[in-house]
């Protein structure tokens, strides 16, 4: 089971997971720095990133989602989860840990560029979009085709956990 550790710094431990799949099997490694001895060096802001189609069965990204895009952005933001959408088997999952918004850490560290809260993961589901033109949410699918579901949510008040499952093909209808 291929899986994916991105922005892994000098820590490798798994830190959601199923209890079929506790730790991890075939890790690959991935960070801007060159001293964390990843397997791949890579900057995260830049797309696409370094791998094949339907690569992975797991993405794991644990605070540092937060660290990529900017705030407001919402081309890079698209284009950043439709690359873990193409990089990941249909049914796999991106696991994610960040501040939760009500963490004084959320825009504490100057290192954040951005919060990613339960409300923003609802546009990443096709079927969501079915309420665009009833609520205010904005309908991005003129540039977002990738799809996911929403599994596992958690948010504590100082941390944000969550697991999006890749819904392939994507469900979207204009």
């Amino acid at each position: 089971m291929p899986e994916l550790l991105i922005g892994c710094g000098n820590r490798r431990d798994k830190r959601i997971g199923s209890a079929a799949s506790p730790g991890w099997t075939e890790l690959t490694t991935l960070d801007i720095d060159p001293h964390a001895g990843a397997d791949v060096i890579h900057d995260l802001n830049v797309l696409p990133y370094p791998f094949e189609d339907d690569q992975f069965d797991e993405i794991h990204a644990y605070e540092v989602l937060e660290h990529t895009g900017q705030q407001g952005d919402w081309r890079f933001f698209f284009a950043q989860f439709s690359e873990f959408w193409r990089i990941l088997k249909p049914g796999g999952l991106l696991c994610a840990t960040c501040p939760s918004v009500a963490s004084r850490w959320a825009w504490g560290d100057p290192g954040h560029t951005r919060v990613i809260q339960p409300e923003t993961l609802i546009f990443l589901q096709q079927p969501q979009y079915a309420q665009a033109g009833i609520t205010s949410l904005t309908d991005y699918r003129a540039v977002y085709q990738a799809d996911f579901d929403l599994p596992f949510s958690e948010d504590n008040g100082e941390t944000f956990r969550f697991a999006l499952q890749a819904v392939k093909p994507s469900r979207i209808q204009i």
